[in-house]
């Protein structure tokens, strides 16, 4: 599959542990396909969307980190906003033959995985977010993880909608500081330019 989105995830490798083609999702995209494979994310205070046509299979994963971006600037209509992620994910799922009366979801991330995040919980905010989005479009959510404090790493397999979570036991020293650059940014300015976190 080709696409000339750029926040169209281009990390395609063969999964040893699930001996299948995968797609890793980082912060700010997606992924879609009709193809027997993984679609693979690790979340903190994100949140990830897998939404799928129950009948045809064709499905994606989304990976956002705030709800909306406040405003109708460049930075609203950023993969990293939910809103924008989540209305680019069913428009590419509907253009590839899906019918939006078919589309159903999973849902999981949200969680609070450092102890300093409780005034701003950002992950609470994605997580009542994407219910939220889901319940105005009228796509029912099947499955959901999210909140707690555990970061988790997520497959999803969108031809036949089966999903696996590990719950980490703490963030990676990698996750932990982009949660704290994350946070500190969010308190100071609106983000910047694209964040990845692997």
């Amino acid at each position: 599959m080709t696409n000339a989105d750029p926040h169209f995830s281009k990390h395609l490798y063969f999964d040893r542990h699930f001996a299948c083609m995968a797609a890793r999702v980082l912060p700010g995209e997606y992924y879609f396909t009709s193809a027997e494979m993984a679609i693979v994310t690790v979340l903190g205070s994100c949140v990830s969307a897998c939404i799928r046509d129950r009948e045809t299979g064709v499905g994606g994963m989304n990976h956002f980190m705030l709800p909306s971006g406040g405003d109708d600037g460049p930075a609203s209509a950023s993969m990293r906003y939910g809103a924008m992620a989540m209305e680019i994910l069913i428009n590419q799922l509907l253009k590839a033959g899906a019918q939006r009366n078919r589309l159903e979801a999973k849902v999981f991330g949200g969680g609070r995985v450092l102890s300093g995040m409780v005034a701003m919980n950002v992950g609470e905010r994605n997580a009542q977010f994407v219910r939220d989005y889901l319940h105005a479009e009228k796509i029912p959510v099947l499955a959901a993880d999210l909140n707690d404090v555990h970061p988790r790493k997520v497959a999803y397999f969108p031809a036949s909608g089966r999903a696996m979570v590990r719950k980490l036991a703490a963030a990676s020293p990698r996750l932990a500081e982009f949660e704290k650059q994350y946070s500190t940014a969010l308190k100071s300015k609106p983000l910047e330019g694209d964040i990845e976190l692997f």
